[in-house]
């Protein structure tokens, strides 16, 4: 493992009169033999902050911040991110992520306890190039399996942001958490409640995209099936958690609302994701209300958008969500006339790629069939169509500008509204893209006002 430090590291170490150790995910994934690009790696020492943050600067590090209550230090060099904590022994106030009382220690065993997983609370002394294991986190490493550093009522209860963790890690390492782990997490997943909305958020992101840590397929659902399981995805997304054994047409469907969208996840492009987990979560709201799924898709993205606000999603991939899910059905029987279809791909372009990639998740969950969806083949269709012809996609591609619409003596007020009419004609074959066909019919039908 030495050989995966950079000199940077290894030099920090040998200055240090004590043994610097490097600590979790980079140890427990070395031992697994899992690899990924990451350069964060968590290191610890039985010394203060305030020492350790010293003696990196004294070999060149940058040391961004130091925490003392805490015996944090965060550093960087050369690309590469180190967090520091001093050994220590944590209380918690039941639930809550951050540690109520730290307590220091010179104890590897104590600074073990403190950890949430065995898998996570294996060492490797970068001077003496050996490994210390105080719980036996390496045969759980070698059994690939997810245990707890203590008894899990109290790993789970201490803090709630580990029931997502839990997910999460499972998740990307392919690990399996033991029945005891699982059933502890359920017992406490209302604890979940005590998480910030953010940080809940960041891990649920990371689960969605949790195959692509160590490229093993599916990861992603496996978490979110874990979450399913334990209760925890009904605490944080109790509207999408309502669909489970609600049953779909079964010509269409083999699985319940809730299963589908998961599968959905499971077979998106990791740019929808987010959308497609949430894509039919309108159906349990209609099925309660009205007694079908009927326009689902506005009713879930008016769920959604408020979901997304109070998980502090990104605003702008939440609204980009929204939109995909509001949109997801558009033709879904393949009965729109092509001139409708053509409009649809002009006024939804920025997110064209991402629809047709929705849609063939959707496909694809209904019954695990992999081939294209024949709505999106039908959309690739005019689409290629729309490309061979030249029509024009955005504003920009338009042969015609607002200033000449202004010198044939159109309000400033109708510029913009007018030019996106000449697009839509242009779209659907209407009119040619070509400046004077377009200033001669935005004169002819749109000049004062006209359709």
């Amino acid at each position: 493992m030495y050989k995966t430090f950079s000199k940077n590291l290894t030099a920090l170490a040998e200055t240090c009169p004590y043994p610097l150790y490097v600590v979790g995910g980079r140890v427990r994934d070395f031992l697994a033999g899992l690899s990924s690009a990451e350069t964060d790696t968590d290191i610890c020492a039985p010394a203060p902050a305030e020492d350790f943050a010293a003696r990196a600067r004294g070999c060149g590090f940058l040391v961004t911040a130091v925490y003392k209550n805490t015996g944090t230090a965060k550093i960087e060099r050369d690309g590469e991110s180190y967090e520091f904590t001093c050994f220590r022994s944590d209380k918690y106030v039941r639930g809550e992520h951050v540690p109520s009382n730290v307590c220091f220690t010179k104890d590897i065993s104590l600074d073990a306890r403190r950890r949430d997983f065995k898998c996570n609370a294996v060492y490797y002394d970068i001077r003496s190039r050996e490994f210390a294991d105080p719980l036996g986190g390496a045969e759980d490493i070698k059994g690939r399996r997810i245990t707890t550093v203590a008894d899990p009522s109290k790993v789970f209860g201490e803090d709630g942001l580990r029931l997502m963790r839990l997910a999460r890690i499972a998740a990307q390492t392919g690990f399996e958490p033991s029945a005891e782990c699982l059933a502890a997490a359920a017992a406490h997943r209302k604890l979940i409640g005590d998480v910030s909305a953010e940080r809940v958020y960041a891990e649920l992101n990371l689960i969605l995209h949790a195959d692509e840590k160590y490229g093993i397929p599916y990861a992603h659902y496996r978490g979110l099936t874990i979450l399913k399981e334990t209760g925890v995805l009904n605490e944080i997304l109790p509207e999408l958690a309502a669909g489970e054994n609600m049953a779909q047409r079964a010509d269409f469907h083999k699985y319940d609302v809730l299963e589908h969208s998961l599968r959905c996840a499971m077979y998106a492009d990791g740019g929808v994701r987010l959308a497609a987990l949430l894509h039919d979560i309108g159906k349990p709201y209609c099925y309660k209300n009205y007694g079908n799924f009927h326009n689902h898709e506005k009713v879930g993205a008016e769920i959604a958008a408020d979901v997304l606000a109070r998980l502090r999603a990104p605003k702008k991939l939440a609204a980009e969500a929204v939109r995909l899910i509001e949109t997801h059905m558009y033709d879904l029987r393949g009965d729109a006339r092509e001139c409708k279809v053509r409009r649809f791909i002009v006024a939804n372009y920025d997110i064209f790629d991402k629809i047709l990639s929705l849609k063939q998740a959707d496909y694809s969950a209904c019954r695990d069939d992999m081939s294209e969806a024949p709505s999106v083949a039908k959309f690739r269709a005019v689409y290629k169509k729309m490309r061979d012809e030249g029509a024009p996609f955005t504003l920009g591609d338009l042969k015609i500008r607002g200033g000449v619409l202004l010198s044939l003596g159109f309000a400033p007020a109708d510029v913009g509204k007018t030019l996106q009419k000449l697009l839509d004609d242009c779209a659907t074959g209407a009119a040619a893209n070509d400046k004077e066909a377009l200033s001669a019919r935005a004169v002819k039908v749109y000049l004062g006002g006209g359709k």
